[in-house]
């Protein structure tokens, strides 16, 4: 071996030996020393750590370069890294302490997605002299940043993107001034800060010259700074702006950032006209959504030349004419075209986009175009590479082919609201990658098929609102990833055990409601292998026995087990098992036993027990449980007793409350005056006493139902004055006295009137032509009068309220329902002639009264009556000619009055039977001629004579027809 060999093995060696001694000797320093340690188990004392992430941070271990979110310099063996942002729901609580500042070489703070409980942000981390990284986002802290943060020189990543709490007080920056100082600064993220006094914040930004990515999106930025031409941010390249409602032209210094890879100007409200796109060579994201100024092709020639790879131009008002300039953008991987024009055809250039792997067409009101057809356009490509497709909300027809199973990538399908009929083909076992399938809302039939249960990889099914028969296929129960499972409102039959869900471990929603399903355990004492937070199987079948392993689901917050056909009582410690529940329904069963809800749950912001078989009084629930959250209370149709109790102060939120058809007693307690009440319903029972005048306070009352009780005295004036919000009053079935109070024409908004069978005397009010609603002065929109609640809808019928199986907003089917019934009173004088005035009419009932008088000439200009009852009074006079252009009645009594003459000539009159039309002086058809216009007599009836609540009551007949028929109507 020569020398100079030996010499470079040797050197060699030397190297080798050196560097394991620095090896070595930079272990032994990488422990964390003293001071630091005890910096962090002071700040970890400070927290609070419920998920317990921070169980390795102990004095014992003296480590703390090893402890959870903690990284060390090799070297140095100083903390330069805390790391501890919150993870899917385990978050840190409490302060930050100030021990912190011992970490002298720190240049990572990550304290993000965590809760703080809106303190401040702390001023002394801008005291951190090495800072480099910084993210406190979306960790609910309050106030406003301090600007100390601006002394973090070094300072390359700013994230403080929703620092503040959704319920946190907040307070907009006069100015953003302390950034300047921030020169290092690469990446700011401020999003959700509210910026809207921050008048300088472009001048401050354009003092940042290595900014890279620039995040404002949600600041309440009202100033784009339009006459600004061009900014000093040569290395931007990720700008978002987006909702921010600037409601301008777009400036030219956004076109003037020639270094631009990604713009979002989504929701900005911009309108043209609009600088060129042909300067930014280097843009591939463009997300433009919302925003008035692309509907224009030559903007998209300009873009045809681009690199493009995602392009968000949803609600933009595109039309198909414009997609066609589209065709050269063949690098697209993202096209988003949400709620635009696309109502005539699709562009078959799409199939040009063999790179797409997601689109989204939803909202278009597409129509004439077969599903089928718009996929051949994807399988012009050989390796169709689409992952993701969204054609909700269209009017897509035809049948979902065969072919969709080529789609192999595929990993999200939404079809829901089209009109794609047929059945779900079995090919669609083969897109094993499909993690989400959406097809509710269509016209789909046959069964659902077993190859169902070859989607490994799928999280979220909806089939809903189809025509789904025959059973469930037990393959179901092999989707472990399922998280989401909706088949409701189908035709599905059968019974469902156990193999539908043995292997749903990750299930965590699960909506069968409205299908003839029986759930049929094999095992008595059956523990799911999931945990459920919503459960809606309402008309199911899961009784008679109550269903015990519901109690096994303690992460509920939703549970709907309405109508299912449970009959045994219910376990006392039933409603105690759900802590987090928030939703719960029970209602239309025949559960018997106590009205006992000891414990229950504090968080319940719903609660439908109605149409049971509950009993006993309602004290225990109303005045042991102290649920300050429940908005939605309903106890009707059980055999609750005694008073109802004065410990209303409980239920502070209370907005809607049922306690119809039981059998109470006492009077209407004073404390329920103290509430905000919407709703009250208090028909069917038995309370009585006067109304109190505490009941004025309920301001915002939009339902008030105290029919079939045994209330005396005379109506209140104030019913009018104070609650003028009301839509519907029933107070029929009492014993109230004295005049109608023409304060009730107060109640503009007025729908349903009802008075009926008290003891009412005097004049029909002249001013009822006041109810703006009933005489078409104001449309009936609804839009103050919706009950936006996931529970049954109760619809009026008459005096009691009508469990409709559709779940809906109130107003869908109130608007239908306009109605005065006076009846069964002792009212005197003329039918007022300002009543006609009330066009939007559907029923009025005045009938077994004591009115006089002629029948108002203009009657026939009320063209929506369907139901007229004037029976049982004194009226005199011909029958007004006008009566024949009521072309919608479908129920008409003028019997046992002193009316004359020819019955008018009609397509409806003519229609009714002789009976409407007894016990007066009138002839013609319907009615046997015999000796001119003698009177008809009647065999059964006696002139004069009131019916008894319990005979035919007309009004309430013809009341519960129409009902039935919009019931029909709506729940097709």
């Amino acid at each position: 071996m020569s020398a100079r060999s030996s010499y470079s093995c040797f050197h060699l060696f030397l190297l080798v030996v050196l560097a394991l001694f620095r090896l070595c000797s930079s272990n032994q320093n990488s422990h964390c020393n003293d001071v630091e340690r005890q910096a962090l188990l002071q700040f970890k004392h400070g927290l609070t750590d419920e998920s317990r992430r921070l169980t390795s941070w102990v004095a014992e271990n003296k480590d703390c370069c090893t402890w959870a979110g903690i990284a060390c310099n090799n070297s140095t063996g100083h903390v330069h890294r805390v790391h501890l942002p919150g993870l899917d729901g385990m978050t840190l609580k409490g302060d930050i302490s100030q021990s912190l500042l011992d970490l002298k070489q720190l240049k990572h703070l990550d304290l993000s997605c965590n809760d703080f409980g809106g303190i401040q942000v702390p001023k002394f981390i801008g005291s951190f002299q090495n800072l480099r990284y910084l993210n406190l986002s979306y960790s609910n802290f309050s106030g406003t940043i301090p600007p100390q943060l601006g002394s973090l020189s070094k300072l390359h990543v700013l994230s403080l993107g929703s620092f503040h709490g959704r319920l946190s007080e907040t307070t907009s920056p006069a100015n953003m001034k302390w950034l300047s100082g921030l020169g290092m600064l690469h990446h700011l993220d401020m999003s959700g800060v509210d910026l809207s006094k921050a008048t300088d914040w472009l001048q401050v930004i354009n003092s940042l010259p290595l900014l890279v990515q620039l995040h404002l999106s949600r600041c309440e930025l009202s100033n784009l700074h339009m006459y600004v031409p061009s900014v000093n941010l040569r290395s931007l390249s990720v700008l978002d702006l987006s909702y921010n409602n600037f409601n301008s032209s777009v400036s030219q210094w956004i076109f003037s950032v020639t270094s631009l890879v990604s713009l979002d100007l989504t929701e900005c409200r911009f309108h043209g006209p609009i600088p060129s796109f042909r300067n930014l060579t280097s843009l591939e994201l463009l997300h433009v959504a919302m925003n008035d100024f692309m509907n224009s092709s030559s903007i998209f020639q300009e873009l045809s030349s681009s690199n493009l790879i995602s392009l968000d131009i949803s609600g933009c008002g595109i039309s198909s004419s414009v997609l066609d300039s589209l065709q050269n953008l063949t690098n697209l991987i993202s096209l988003r075209l949400t709620r635009n024009q696309l109502t005539k055809r699709i562009p078959k250039s799409l199939g040009n986009f063999c790179k797409l792997r997601e689109i989204d067409l939803s909202g278009n009101n597409i129509g004439n175009i077969s599903l089928t057809y718009f996929l051949e356009s994807f399988f012009e490509c050989k390796s169709p590479a689409l992952e993701s497709l969204w054609l909700s909300y269209n009017y897509i027809t035809g049948i979902i082919p065969h072919s969709i199973g080529n789609l192999s990538f595929l990993r999200t399908l939404d079809l829901s609201d089209n009109q794609i009929s047929g059945p779900i083909p079995y090919s669609i076992g083969r897109l094993s990658s499909l993690e989400e399938l959406y097809v509710g809302y269509n016209q789909i039939n046959g069964n659902l098929p077993d190859s169902i249960g070859q989607l490994s990889s799928l999280e979220e099914l909806s089939i809903s609102y189809n025509r789904l028969d025959g059973s469930l296929p037990d393959s179901l129960g092999q989707l472990s990833k399922l998280t989401s499972l909706d088949f409701s409102y189908n035709l599905l039959t059968g019974v469902v055990t156990e193999a539908h869900f043995i292997k749903l471990v990750s299930l965590k929603y699960l909506y069968g409601s409205a299908n003839k399903l029986i759930l049929r355990l094999q095992v008595a004492n059956w523990i799911p292998p999931f945990q459920l937070r919503s459960l809606y199987l309402k008309s199911c079948v899961l009784g008679p026995q109550f269903p015990l392993w519901l109690q096994s689901q303690k992460d509920l917050k939703e549970l709907d087990i309405s109508n299912t056909g449970i009959s045994s009582p219910m376990p006392e410690s039933f409603v105690r098992s759900f802590s987090k529940l928030l939703y719960l329904n029970m209602s239309n069963n025949h559960i018997r036993g106590p009205l006992s809800f000891s414990g229950i749950p504090a968080t319940l912001e719903f609660i439908d027990i109605s149409s049971n078989g509950f009993w006993g009084t309602v004290h225990p629930l109303l005045c042991s449980s102290g649920v300050t959250t429940t908005y939605y209370l309903d106890l009707e149709n059980n055999h609750l007793s005694g008073d109802i109790p004065e410990c209303w102060e409980k239920w502070p939120r209370l907005g809607i409350l049922n306690l119809g058809n039981n059998s109470l007693s006492g009077e209407i307690p004073r404390t329920l005056g103290s509430l905000d009440l919407q709703y009250l319903n208090i028909h069917g029972n038995k309370i009585s006493g006067r109304l109190h005048s505490s009941l004025m306070n309920l301001t915002e009352l939009d339902v008030l139902e105290l029919g079939r009780n045994e209330l005396t005295g005379s109506i209140p004036t104030w019913i009018g004055t104070k609650l003028t919000h009301l839509r519907i009053l029933n107070l029929r079935l009492n014993r109230f006295d004295g005049n109608i109070p023409h304060e009730l024409c107060h109640i503009r908004h007025i729908q349903i009137l009802d008075l009926a069978h008290n003891n009412l005397s005097g004049n029909i009010p002249r001013c009822f032509n006041n109810f703006s609603i009933l005489s078409d002065i104001e449309s009936n929109s609804g839009d103050d009068f919706t009950y936006f609640i996931n529970g049954p809808e109760k619809i009026i019928e008459g005096d009691s309220l009508v469990t409709n199986g559709r779940e809906d907003t109130y107003s869908s089917i109130l608007p239908l329902v306009m109605l005065i019934d006076l009846s069964s009173n002792n009212l005197t004088g003329y039918i007022p002639s300002e009543l006609t005035s009330l066009l939007e009419l559907t029923s009025l009932n005045l009938s077994r009264n004591q009115l006089s008088g002629s029948i108002p000439e203009k009657i026939g200009n009320m063209k929506e009556l369907m139901s007229l009852d004037l029976s049982v009074n004194r009226l005199s006079g011909e029958l007004p000619m006008s009566l024949s252009s009521l072309n919608f009645l479908s129920s008409f009594n003028v019997s046992f009055n002193n009316l004359t003459g020819r019955i008018p000539t009609g397509t409806q009159l003519q229609s009714f039977g002789e009976s409407s039309f007894f016990g007066n002086k009138l002839c013609g058809a319907p009615l046997t001629e015999a000796n001119g216009c003698e009177p008809v007599e009647a065999a059964t009836h006696t002139i004069g004579e009131k019916k008894e609540d319990d005979g035919a009551d007309w009004g309430l007949i013809i009341s519960i027809v129409i009902m039935e028929d919009c019931i029909f109507r709506f729940s097709e």
